[in-house]
């Protein structure tokens, strides 16, 4: 996959990418709002890459892309499409806190999700986010999701105050 927008490239996973992915990971954004994503060490992030490449190709996991700067080449995080229940999927996206508050999510997202839909056959795509993360709640909002629930639910392991948005093609 290469999608290519104005400043972004978003792009398939490498394993030479491994040292920005975990830099990216331990931010304290990703601590916070998506703990199940953080790798401590190289070595974890080898092999979380090793699986998330070998999902190319495939619907049945995980679809998860790295974004670029195009300009300097930087990873500054990623964009993905994952399965949840019944057959309904979800948007991710994280860019590491040095790079936020520039409008890359939006971009990425808005790129990557027509495409992706298109490539899985399907015309709706969950987002769900924590009440307090108001910076992914403009994110989707921003790419034309939709709340269809706000309030307490399960999310990462716990009891949360979460917001579920949709989108649909």
């Amino acid at each position: 996959m290469l999608i290519e927008t104005d400043r972004l490239l978003i792009t398939e996973f490498s394993m030479d990418m491994a040292q920005a992915v975990q830099e990216n990971s331990v931010d304290d954004d990703n601590r916070r709002f998506v703990p199940d994503e953080v790798w401590e060490t190289l070595e974890e992030t080898e092999e979380t890459l090793e699986f998330l490449i070998s999902q190319y190709g495939s619907f049945e996991g995980p679809l998860v892309f790295p974004v670029i700067i195009k300009e300097n080449k930087d990873n500054i995080g990623y964009v993905q499409l994952c399965p949840i229940d019944d057959g309904n999927w979800e948007i991710g996206y994280h860019i590491a806190k040095r790079h936020t508050g520039k409008g890359y999510a939006t971009e990425a997202v808005k790129a990557f999700l027509p495409i992706i839909t298109e490539q899985a056959g399907i015309s709706e795509v969950y987002g769900i986010c924590l009440a307090e993360n108001k910076a992914s709640q403009a994110v989707m909002r921003k790419c034309g999701f939709a709340i269809i629930f706000s309030g307490p639910d399960r999310y990462q392991g716990a009891d949360r105050e979460i917001v579920k948005f949709i989108w649909r093609a």
